[in-house]
């Protein structure tokens, strides 16, 4: 790809910096609608959260008549795409749930309001929130544009059966550790997993890794979108690598590093291997989510976050049983100790709203006490809150008996990096997601990378 942006990677960037830039001068001219009515809008993307967020919204009310919160709830990839649209039409939500991968450039864009410009919002203290996650909420102009709603770490969720079955014990799992020369204990008990057609495992003479019946390690895709989150994050991360040379809003690539290529080349190399499934077997870019292909019995473990718990402990056979699913701490990496990505979302007010005072007091509300309580009760996601993510915690264990400390034991072990948080956000994606799946699919080798970063650097240089 050579080391400029090149003429499609220019194309691209232009055309995702030229549709955002319409949202800027739209929402900067728009009128709003919702809040002035006593009614605030409000949108999230996750199914699962949508009843605790309910309740919230329900106590919400009792304590403030006047105002009724109408809560939408859309897809993950329709709800940016209506959002965006939002903007420019003049229908964006008055108050939204926010993701750090989207909220640098509506920042940049002027699209959200300044909170703590705003009364009810005006005291949110960073001390309230478990370490590190409301700084990121914050703008490189100081300006607070988000609370934290919840956070998230990265586990490895397994087949309790399957993994007896293979004769794996626990404590073989909790002690995985990985290299990128020969993928260390991790790597021997993904293959151990791994069965093909004929019933030969990974690790026995005869394996065809051409023809597998079920992967040891699921797949959630190459990474691209979401900087390797639920797919090599873990690995990078426990490998000493950073993504940029500050976080946040870092503006210089580490994608060349030795131990980044080093990790991913060994990371894609369990697809040739056959202990991981190819990007034609799960479904493209259209993916069939981890979850599934454990609940189909196609892959035995898969890494993701916590915020998927509801969704792999839900799961049935297809006789309609409850299938046991386990979850592990991610594997001890060449730095000699884990590592998890650290994420959270917050919600934002747009400057498209009436009445952004009564929008305050509605993400106030959300960010407090009284809310998160219920929202750790509902068992979706940790909150944002330590009091809060302790009552989740019991919640699992009482109520799934299910024991979430590989995902709370990254926070409390100070084992977690956080999100990259850059501007550019959307034009960084689109320039990395084809290199990845390309990597992916065997198309490029890792090296490809460097030029890759190069065209992230020159990007800083050429949109600021």
């Amino acid at each position: 790809m050579g080391g400029s942006i090149g003429r499609r990677g220019r194309r691209l960037a232009m055309g995702v910096t030229s549709a955002l830039a319409a949202v800027a001068m739209a929402a900067c001219g728009g009128s709003g609608s919702g809040g002035g009515s006593g009614t605030i809008s409000y949108w999230l993307w996750e199914s699962a959260q949508l009843p605790g967020y309910q309740k919230c919204a329900d106590a919400f009310h009792q304590q403030n008549p006047d105002l009724t919160i109408k809560i939408t709830q859309i897809g993950w990839t329709d709800y940016w795409n209506k959002l965006t649209a939002g903007f420019i039409a003049n229908t964006a939500p008055d108050v939204f749930t926010d993701h750090l991968s989207k909220f640098p450039q509506y920042v940049d864009l002027k699209v959200l309001r300044p909170l703590d410009e705003l009364g009810p919002t005006k005291d949110v203290k960073d001390t309230d929130y478990q370490p590190g996650l409301a700084k990121l909420w914050k703008g490189q102009d100081g300006h607070r544009y988000g609370t934290p709603k919840d956070w998230d770490t990265i586990s490895v969720f397994y087949d309790v059966k399957a993994v007896e079955a293979a004769g794996i014990k626990k404590q073989q799992l909790e002690t995985m550790a990985w290299n990128p020369t020969d993928g260390g204990t991790f790597e021997k008990i993904v293959a151990h997993l791994t069965v093909d057609r004929n019933g030969k495992r990974g690790d026995q003479p005869g394996f065809d890794p051409t023809h597998v019946a079920v992967h040891g390690l699921g797949s959630d895709g190459a990474g691209g979108t979401g900087w390797g989150q639920t797919q090599w994050s873990a690995f990078t991360g426990s490998a000493g690598w950073q993504a940029t040379e500050k976080n946040p809003w870092g503006s210089h690539f580490n994608l060349n590093q030795k131990n980044f290529q080093d990790t991913l080349a060994w990371y894609f190399g369990l697809v040739r291997k056959g202990y991981m499934p190819s990007y034609a077997e799960i479904g493209g870019t259209n993916a069939v989510s981890p979850d599934k292909q454990i609940q189909a019995g196609k892959a035995v473990m898969a890494l993701n976050g916590s915020w998927t718990i509801t969704a792999f402990t839900s799961m049935t056979d297809a006789k309609g049983k409850k299938i046991d699913i386990g979850i592990a701490p991610t594997p001890i990496g060449p730095s000699g100790h884990r590592a998890s990505m650290f994420n959270g979302l917050a919600d934002s007010i747009t400057t498209l709203s009436k009445n952004p005072e009564a929008d305050a007091k509605w993400v106030k509300f959300l960010s407090g006490e009284q809310c998160q309580e219920i929202i750790a009760k509902a068992g979706a996601v940790f909150p944002a809150r330590p009091h809060a993510t302790d009552l989740a915690i019991q919640y699992n264990k009482d109520v799934r008996h299910l024991d979430v400390t590989p995902f709370t034991d990254q926070v409390k072990n100070k084992t977690t990096f956080l999100f990259p948080v850059t501007s550019n956000a959307a034009d960084i994606t689109a320039l990395m997601q084809p290199v990845l799946d390309s990597i992916y699919i065997g198309q490029q080798p890792v090296s490809a990378l460097t030029g890759l970063n190069a065209q992230l650097n020159q990007l800083f240089t050429y949109l600021g």
